[in-house]
């Protein structure tokens, strides 16, 4: 704990949000959680300030973001990028107990948060500067370099203080599950109805695009442009996608809703039987965030470093590393992983004709996230609390056993052993297949972005729930150990 305690005099100065003095009413949280979404969705829109856009080549650049709604070169270009990062590092950090923390301590538990968020700011002054550096932006000035530094660095500290905020009470949820959300919901709407044409002289959106070949179709009597939306649109939203999406919103749902009980007795109350629900997808999306996280890092970077040592002939780090580990082809104002590199096996499939042009490239990217999912699924339950003997522990101290056995943590925890490391491997197994599965069929707003929007609304429906429970019967304040 040397290293430990030499840093905490740091993570006193770093900024905070303080704990609301009371516990706010559900109006008033709902309030807060939305005006800190409208934040987060205007500085999606603003554009960094000094960005020469005019320049040849930047154009395109720009006319890319407004055509699919992204947030290159807004203030949200980093968005949750270094709060995942740094959460991703901490997370395998301690539950590899390289870092030794004790989170069931008040201590522990501060100094674990104090971490994520030094780390955090760290990994934004990081990824910044690379962007910088490594010309993303084109040519910068120092003056311009150091105004677009200062912009993203505001920014994402931002979103972290607004994460921070909702998660002490302020308002709902976690920021980092609010912006996925919303980042996740805008892409869909956006390929669902923006009327703006693209390379095939269809709409991009998938409603428009129906509505134009339906037209055309019937004025022409010829229904390929119908053939063409629905099974063979590459690079663009499809009708299949459409489809595929409301099948895979359905599956999830019931998915999430799965549950193993387990049953118990409740001391406190007189031996009552009950029963202890253990979701089938356990760590939910968990594994698919920190996947994701990998990701886009490693691509993140590899495009920096691309962009930066490419253009000069010869350069050492592109002869013998980036040749091989990510080379890119600039194809329509957009980086293209060449075959054969580290970054186009590591890059999702573009469709299910992905399948069969390169079925090496689909089966190595799905092994990877398949097998990174599982890791991290066994990892998170270790570090975050929902391992057996944890979960044990916990509803001991809250007077319940398993009927017919000794009072005992240790008997909770071996019969939890039987389920919960199962339940954590098929559920980081699982949610990989749906996402790999769903990004072969194009489905809108990708596959891992469709499974995180629908975890992500199961949990705030299921707080909403509670906290107008909460409202309405305060007794269960002093239950659940509310105040």
């Amino acid at each position: 704990m040397g290293l430990l305690d030499a840093v905490d005099p740091v993570l006193r100065v770093l900024p905070e949000i303080p704990k609301p003095p009371r516990r706010l009413p559900l109006s008033e949280r709902l309030a807060w959680t939305g005006i800190v979404l409208v934040l987060y969705l205007i500085m999606s829109q603003i554009p960094l300030y000094g960005i020469p856009w005019q320049e040849r080549g930047l154009e395109t650049f720009q006319l890319i973001r407004i055509i699919t709604a992204s947030k290159r070169g807004t203030l949200m270009e980093l968005g949750i990028g270094p709060l995942v990062t740094s959460g991703l590092i901490w997370q395998l950090l301690v539950g590899s107990k390289l870092i030794n923390l004790d989170l069931t301590t008040p201590r522990g538990r501060g100094l674990f948060t104090g971490l994520q968020k030094l780390f955090a700011i760290i990994f934004t002054f990081i990824e910044a500067a690379a962007f910088i550096l490594g010309g993303y932006y084109g040519p910068l000035a120092f003056e311009q370099s150091s105004l677009v530094f200062t912009q993203l660095s505001i920014a994402t500290i931002l979103v972290l203080l607004m994460d921070e905020m909702l998660q002490k009470g302020w308002g709902l949820g976690s920021g980092v599950s609010l912006f996925i959300a919303a980042g996740v919901s805008q892409q869909i709407f956006w390929q669902l109805f923006s009327p703006i044409s693209v390379g095939d002289e269809l709409p991009l959106g998938v409603i428009p695009a129906c509505v134009v070949a339906l037209g055309e179709s019937i004025t022409s009597n010829d229904w390929s442009k119908i053939t063409y939306l629905l099974t063979r649109r590459p690079e663009y939203p499809s009708l299949l996608g459409f489809i595929t999406m409301l099948a895979f919103f359905a599956l999830l749902l019931y998915l999430e809703n799965m549950q193993i009980e387990i049953p118990i007795g409740v001391s406190k109350y007189g031996g009552m039987r009950t029963k202890i629900p253990l979701k089938f997808l356990y760590v939910s999306n968990i594994p698919i965030i920190l996947v994701s996280a990998l990701l886009a890092n490693l691509h993140i970077f590899s495009r920096i470093l691309w962009t930066r040592f490419s253009t000069e002939s010869g350069h050492w780090l592109y002869q013998y590393f980036l040749k091989y580990i990510a080379d890119y082809n600039a194809t329509g104002g957009r980086l293209v992983p060449v075959k054969g590199t580290l970054t186009y096996y590591l890059s999702p499939p573009g469709g299910i004709n992905s399948l069969i042009e390169d079925p090496v490239q689909v089966l190595i990217y799905a092994g990877f996230v398949i097998l990174f999912s599982i890791l991290f699924s066994i990892a998170w339950i270790e570090t975050s609390g929902m391992d057996p003997w944890s979960q044990a522990q916990q509803l001991s101290e809250a007077g319940m056993y398993i009927p017919g056995f000794r009072k005992a943590p240790r008997i909770l925890a071996s019969v939890l052993s039987k389920y919960i490391p199962t339940l954590a491997v098929l559920s980081g197994l699982i949610v990989a297949l749906i996402a790999v599965i769903s990004d072969l069929v194009g489905v809108l707003g990708t596959g891992i972005g469709v499974l995180l929007l629908v975890g992500i609304l199961i949990q705030y429906q299921a707080i909403i729930a509670q906290e107008r429970a909460l409202e309405m019967y305060p007794i269960l304040r002093r239950l659940v150990g509310t105040r």
